[in-house]
């Protein structure tokens, strides 16, 4: 059996298009947060390695995707239970002063609205 050798050429354009893609992630907002921070959760502390790094995410402080300083300044890195609970509570913050994302209608029902004459009733017996 013969050995191929193999074409250099390929293997410099996948090397090249390797290269080239890792440029473009750095460029992103995730790699320039996690070289300027360390690896660690802003809400609980957690800490992060290589190897559970995909579980460390960047928020962003006032919820504008688009808005990414170079400073970093609109970023903290969080855990995604932290990050998850962070989004939860902003939504719950925006319902709460009256906002309605997506056009919801807000609830209409009362469930307390006869509860003084259920109270007396009760009291009746």
């Amino acid at each position: 059996m013969s050995q191929r050798t193999p074409d250099t050429s390929k293997l410099d354009r996948i090397v090249a298009d390797a290269r080239r893609a890792a440029e473009q992630r750095e460029l992103g907002y995730r790699e320039r947060a996690l070289k300027m921070y360390p690896w660690v959760c802003g809400r609980c502390g957690r800490e992060f390695t290589r190897s559970n790094l995909r579980e460390l995410t960047v928020h962003h402080r006032n919820h504008d995707h688009d808005f990414n300083p170079p400073d970093g300044s609109n970023w903290e890195l969080l855990c995604v239970y932290c990050h998850d609970n962070e989004h939860s509570r902003y939504i719950d913050h925006v319902r709460g002063a009256g906002y309605e994302p997506d056009g919801q209608a807000p609830a209409t029902g009362n469930p307390f609205a006869d509860l003084k004459a259920m109270l007396e009733a009760r009291g009746k017996r």
